[in-house]
């Protein structure tokens, strides 16, 4: 099943007025979303939807691509979660290529950092424009020329920036996600699917229906392809995860990608200081009831995705099905701490999203402190007046002490209710 290109499918809707003459004359988007490449055709070796997915695709493809005309000539910003992940990256990417044929101008923004090493060579090498936007950023932009923003593979409970969106009083255009929603948002296009392994996916199937014409001799397309099979591999753990549509989507992502570029991504070192957090993690673990449980200490903000490659490490030990790894990360140019925490597991049975939530509940305003897909999970909790004076040792021990403590014992609640970290003499 395809669309066929924005214009054409949009008239095929019956939704289109006349254009006057004036801008059948001047207004070169319309040609452009004319074009005949824009138009896939089963001699390009078009690969079809399974059909489980073919008709919720149809669906939200005309849903994406009749907001994306509503929203012709405006301004975005695509908001991603503060330490951006393959997926979300990818994913963003393929947004902004698809908007471009709208003439909406989008810009992809995270507040956080980019520390895993194949996050950096991701965005390195393809050169995928994304900026970061710090809280001192925010202060010096002009909000009022957006006229919406869009949340890609996360729901705003993990960034910094949606707050200082909101307030600007933009809009919500898109949502699409492949995890559980979080809470209520009203926006005008939501595609959210927590059956979907990677929100690459759900991309590559817009792709496919025709919202843009992959071509292997535009560089810029042949590295987003890159992207999104890197995202769509890593949210299946290298596709063993993966299901029915997640290898459709790969496969249709074969003809585009460049493989050379993906293992050169993939080759990327890991540095001394996550080796350093890795051994951290193996000295102080506990291990019960087959989970293994690690807090790190105070880490760096560029640090932070140290956290989930020690979960990754840890969860290969033998007798080991549950990794936890948590650590204090402290960002001293918004000098904030938070604690941030990553799981991984490998057992079936255990919802990584039910066992976060659970765990560690929510914040004053019903929003939930982390959530998960299959097989991994995070959460992220501010320490509020809590947060600095660490110059003194002895207090930042003692800080470190009770919330190591008290993460032990949301988690051990749930591991093992006979124990409890806490003992009263």
């Amino acid at each position: 099943m395809y669309l066929n290109s924005p214009v054409n499918q949009f008239e095929s809707l019956s939704l289109t007025t006349e254009p006057s003459p004036e801008e059948a004359e001047i207004d070169p988007v319309e040609v452009a979303l004319k074009s005949p490449s824009l138009q896939p055709s089963l001699s390009e070796g078009a690969i079809y939807l399974s059909p489980r997915s073919n008709s919720l695709t149809q669906q939200k493809s005309e849903e994406l691509q009749k907001t994306l005309l509503a929203h012709r000539h405006d301004r975005q910003l695509i908001i991603l979660q503060d330490f951006p992940d393959p997926d979300a990256l990818s994913c963003a990417w393929a947004y902004q290529l698809i908007a471009q044929q709208y003439d909406i101008k989008s810009e992809i923004i995270y507040a956080g950092a980019l520390s895993h090493q194949e996050n950096i060579a991701l965005v390195r090498l393809t050169n995928l424009p994304i900026q970061r936007w710090t809280q001192q950023t925010l202060k010096t932009k002009d909000l009022s020329c957006y006229q919406g923003f869009v949340l890609i593979d996360n729901q705003g409970t993990t960034s910094q920036l949606l707050s200082a969106v909101q307030q600007a009083g933009i809009p919500l255009v898109a949502l699409i996600d492949h995890h559980s929603l979080q809470g209520e948002l009203e926006s005008e296009f939501m595609d959210v699917r927590p059956y979907v392994r990677a929100t690459a996916t759900i991309f590559t199937q817009y792709l496919q229906a025709g919202l843009l014409a992959l071509d292997s001799s535009i560089n810029q397309h042949v590295k987003c392809a890159t992207a999104l099979m890197h995202g769509l591999r890593s949210d299946t753990n290298r596709l063993m995860q993966a299901q029915e549509e997640d290898f459709m989507a790969a496969a249709y992502l074969s003809r585009f990608y460049d493989a050379q570029l993906l293992n050169a991504i993939l080759q990327a070192n890991r540095s001394k200081r996550v080796m350093d957090v890795i051994e951290r993690s193996l000295k102080n673990r506990i291990v019960q009831n087959n989970f293994s449980i690690a807090g790190v200490g105070y880490l760096r903000y560029d640090d932070r995705d140290a956290i989930p490659q020690a979960a990754d490490f840890l969860v290969t030990e033998e007798n080991v099905h549950t990794a936890v790894v948590y650590g204090i990360v402290h960002d001293e140019d918004e000098e904030l701490e938070i604690v941030i925490g990553s799981l991984r597991t490998t057992k079936l049975t255990l919802d990584p999203d039910e066992f976060i939530k659970e765990a560690f509940g929510q914040d004053s305003t019903g929003r939930f402190f982390g959530g998960g897909r299959t097989s991994a999970g995070g959460f992220e909790i501010p320490m509020g007046f809590l947060s600095g004076s660490n110059e003194n040792s002895a207090y930042a021990k003692m800080k470190w002490e009770v919330f190591d403590a008290q993460i032990k014992q949301k988690l051990l609640r749930l591991v093992n209710p006979r124990d409890n970290p806490i003992q009263s003499e």
